[in-house]
């Protein structure tokens, strides 16, 4: 097709039952954005709120390759609405792309708007800068770099650990950056913390219970790179647990508890639990036996497909089905030079994956894959997978849940389209609007 316009038309009408917002939505998250400088935040001395870069880039270049954008930075998320194709409010993270056909700039009145091809398709709106994010640690340290929101500030993102003891070729997640991102972030001398202090954490959830009044923060995830032996003296169940035991004694209630961590054995899972963790995401990254073992070689290592696997359906027995809720990388099916060739291959393979885990009541959600120019996988393929693969893992994916009679999985805010708020994937503004039942 000679125009993405034309591309993104033609998956519209072949596929009535994804909702048009998803469609978009998919694209820029799958390919990126390019922001004209007028659509550029003032960092933390302004009135956006600016991207965090809470845990990878999520960029389609490296900083010094980003132009403008590397010194002002563009907003955490952007918002569409309205234009020729009367877009639903659609809350959608922002990956820079210089080269996207996708741009956001301002017209002549100074109204920012999504351009593609050349022309308008919708209205974009701009996180309004937190109140919260005003405000210094004791320290000097931002608010932003020890605890971000994100999805429109429904969410505390605490990377507490910035880097991946999986290092290297041979173990690093092969679509992964976590470990480029702490390097571009420290060669740019932009504040990055490593290892966040526990105190710093509750300083700045402080700061952020007591100037969001309307109460819109309603979780937090607690994350970050994986542990294979110790850090600071403790294994990976002790090192994130207790940043929730401290969380949960001093705001008791406040938020809901989330960890994205390894599979690990049910005992350690049990540690979560005891420690005031409410959802637990053992993510298992791509279903596929083979991918598995070429694109995670570190956990493959470690721990193994089967075991992980294994590890996931046991943490049910801690959690409930329902609060266990892996997620995979979107895409990486597709990827070269040992994925899929084509979308009925890896549409078959991930909703294999879906129907086991949901088979056990095990709801799990994806990310939609950013191939970052750092990673390999990124290298590549720098288109990432194809639109159309995206399209039909959102249809899938809702048929696999009604198959199984499952709802919309806790701790994601709103479902359906023009409610949802998660914003690195379209999985909830696909699943009907109705209330999500939180725990």
């Amino acid at each position: 097709m000679g125009s993405r316009t034309a591309l993104v038309e033609d998956l519209m009408e072949r596929f009535p039952q994804v909702p048009r917002e998803a469609v978009f939505k998919e694209d820029l998250l799958r390919g990126g954005v390019a922001f004209d400088p007028s659509a550029l935040s003032d960092n933390e001395s302004g009135e956006v709120k600016p991207k965090s870069y809470f845990i990878f880039s999520f960029d389609h270049g490296t900083l010094p390759e980003l132009g403008e954008a590397a010194l002002r930075r563009p907003p955490e998320e952007i918002i569409l609405t309205g234009g020729p194709y009367d877009l639903r409010r659609t809350v959608v993270s922002v990956r820079v792309n210089p080269t996207s056909p996708y741009r956001v700039a301002a017209d002549d009145e100074g109204v920012l708007g999504l351009y593609l091809d050349g022309k308008r398709i919708a209205d974009v709106g701009v996180p309004p800068m937190p109140e919260y994010y005003r405000h210094k640690l004791s320290n000097g340290k931002s608010v932003m770099e020890v605890a971000p929101t994100i999805q429109w500030g429904y969410l505390i993102y605490l990377t507490v650990f910035r880097v991946c003891q999986y290092f290297g070729a041979k173990e690093e997640c092969q679509y992964c950056d976590i470990n480029h991102n702490w390097r571009q972030h420290k060669a740019a001398g932009r504040p990055y913390t490593g290892v966040k202090d526990v105190d710093e954490v509750l300083e700045a959830l402080e700061i952020i219970n007591r100037y969001d009044t309307a109460k819109v923060s309603t979780a937090y995830t607690l994350t970050g790179g994986a542990i294979t032996s110790r850090l600071q003296g403790r294994d990976e169940a002790d090192f994130y647990g207790m940043y929730a035991k401290a969380i949960e004694e001093h705001f008791p209630g406040r938020w809901i508890g989330k960890v994205v961590a390894q599979a690990l054995p049910k005992d350690d899972v049990q540690r979560f639990k005891d420690y005031g963790v409410q959802i637990y995401h053992p993510n298992y990254e791509v279903w596929d036996e083979y991918l598995f073992r070429m694109y995670c070689p570190g956990k493959e290592r470690y721990v193994g497909r089967d075991e992980w696997h294994r590890r996931i359906l046991d943490s049910a027995d801690v959690f409930g089905a329902r609060n266990v809720i892996p997620n995979f990388v979107a895409g990486v099916e597709m990827a070269e030079p040992f994925g899929f060739k084509t979308v009925d291959e890896a549409i078959a393979s991930t909703t294999e994956g879906l129907r086991f885990f949901m088979s056990h009541g095990i709801t799990p959600r994806f990310t939609t894959w950013c191939p970052e120019p750092t990673t390999p996988l990124g290298k590549a393929n720098p288109q990432g997978a194809p639109l159309e693969y995206h399209i039909r893992l959102l249809q899938a994916y809702r048929q696999t849940m009604d198959d199984f009679g499952l709802s919309s999985p806790p701790g994601y805010g709103p479902p359906g389209p023009g409610r949802a708020v998660f914003s690195v994937s379209s999985f909830m503004d696909s699943l009907p609007a109705q209330e999500a039942a939180e725990v």
